[in-house]
């Protein structure tokens, strides 16, 4: 290992490459200590995660702490994501879009910048709630009191909606300007990079937020260790299991012979979707818990509003409140997986492909039994997928829960930092970059990671 990273900086090219990308997420995160003018940076200090607030610990995991900090990048590449998440599904309702993605470069170049067009209005509303938040923590909202009097400036009020717009959704631009210029210029994807970054600077945080809880012991921090990287270890195998379906060619005219193409194999990962059912699960279940919160602040003390969120706490003490939890949870993975994997794949384009090229299953006639046939391949890989899916998100909530880990004081913290969502990020945007570098030491003639063997999909 050591002999690996002395090669890497022995080329010129991927030494600069990698200080270029540690550079760039340096810059990240010295700007998500830059609060947003008007916000007293003092005040700032004092805010810590909320368990309560569900919503807010998803964004501030992504944004790297910088939402909870009022940062220019407090809403970090999100929007960016939501436009991505978005343009997709658009793309399957709207056939113009469909026809300019196959347009090729030019095609992806229009639709990248809608993308970022997308952006840009998110970013203004999602601006707006985050200067709802600041209000209402700085002078109270409705019933409620004012959580940190005095965060905003009293001599910018007048003229503090224009600025914290323009600062947060200017900071959210740059992070793109970044993560392109990383992608470009570096090594690895620069926006996934962005958010591994992030999700890495949180771990001090939760780190110290386990060790310091009331409700811990040495004996349940180190149980909470080994399962961590057992945990780890799964999402590994997760991420780079595949299902090869084996292919066949028919013979192929090469000059003045016929020559019998080779066999190929069409790889199906068992967790086509990756993490996005998770965000979209994890957004859809908190939305209910936004709603009840708003209605609560508005509405006066009834007693109901309490019973109701209590239905969406995962460290509920009354057990089939926390039971609806987690069915409602594993319930959205499992749909938004499958939803996810018939957005990514088309079986039947993919058949009439294989039927164009002369390629088939073996044993399965070309056209309508191929696309049967992968139909049925997909669903059978795409259930265990989801359901190992929903255990590595469940795993978090059920171990700080029955460990006893602070889960009214820094579990919140912790679930969201290794969380399924973060492991799946981290181990994801980990091992394609090192398959990146490998790739470049391979080229010029040095082993790779492993010596034995190469990174690569777990069939």
């Amino acid at each position: 290992m050591f002999q690996t990273i002395a090669n890497i900086f022995r080329i010129p090219e991927l030494r600069s490459k990698i200080l270029f990308t540690v550079g760039m997420l340096l810059l990240f995160r010295m700007g998500t200590h830059v609060t947003i003018p008007g916000i007293n940076s003092l005040i700032v200090t004092g805010i810590t995660a909320d368990p309560s607030e569900g919503f807010l610990g998803m964004v501030d995991l992504f944004a790297g702490g910088a939402l909870l900090k009022f940062s220019i990048f407090a809403l970090g590449i999100m929007p960016y994501i939501s436009s991505s998440i978005i343009m997709q599904l658009v793309m399957v309702l709207i056939p113009s879009l469909q026809k300019m993605q196959k347009e090729g470069e030019e095609g992806r170049k229009k639709i990248q910048q809608y993308t970022k067009y997308g952006t840009l209005i998110l970013c203004a509303l999602q601006s707006l709630a985050v200067i709802q938040l600041a209000n209402s923590w700085s002078t109270g909202a409705g019933n409620q009191q004012a959580k940190y009097p005095g965060l905003i400036n009293p001599s910018v009020e007048g003229y503090f909606l224009p600025i914290a717009m323009l600062s947060i959704t200017t900071g959210t631009v740059l992070l793109i300007w970044l993560g392109e210029q990383i992608t470009e210029r570096g090594i690895g994807n620069g926006i996934s990079l962005i958010i591994f970054a992030g999700i890495i600077g949180r771990m001090p945080e939760a780190l110290i937020a386990m060790f310091t809880s009331d409700t811990s012991d040495a004996l349940s921090i180190l149980i909470l260790i080994i399962i961590f990287i057992v945990l780890i270890s799964l999402t590994v195998i997760l991420t780079q299991g595949v299902r090869r379906v084996p292919l066949n060619y028919g013979k192929q005219m090469v000059g003045r012979k016929m020559v019998q193409a080779r066999s190929q194999s069409i790889p199906f990962k068992v967790n086509s979707a990756n993490v996005m059912p998770i965000i979209f699960a994890s957004s859809l279940i908190l939305f209910p818990q936004t709603i009840v919160q708003w209605l609560s602040a508005k509405g006066g003390q009834w007693a109901g509003w309490a019973v109701i969120m209590d239905y969406f706490n995962p460290f509920s003490q009354i057990w089939y409140h926390a039971l609806f939890y987690y069915v409602i949870y594993t319930s959205l993975i499992i749909f938004f997986a499958y939803f996810y994997t018939a957005i990514q794949f088309n079986p039947q384009e993919l058949a009439d492909n294989l039927k164009k090229y002369g390629g088939f299953i073996p044993g399965v006639r070309p056209g309508s039994q191929t696309k049967e046939m992968i139909e049925k391949i997909l669903n059978r890989i795409t259930l265990p997928g989801a359901l190992f899916l929903a255990g590595l998100a469940l795993a978090p909530f059920l171990i700080i829960k029955f460990l006893n880990l602070g889960s009214n004081t820094g579990g919140g913290t912790l679930v969201y930092t290794f969380g399924g969502t973060s492991l799946l990020i981290m181990v994801g945007v980990a091992l394609e970059t090192l398959k990146q570098i490998e790739a470049q030491l391979l080229m010029r003639n040095y082993e790779g990671f492993m010596k034995k063997t190469k990174i690569k999909g777990r069939v």
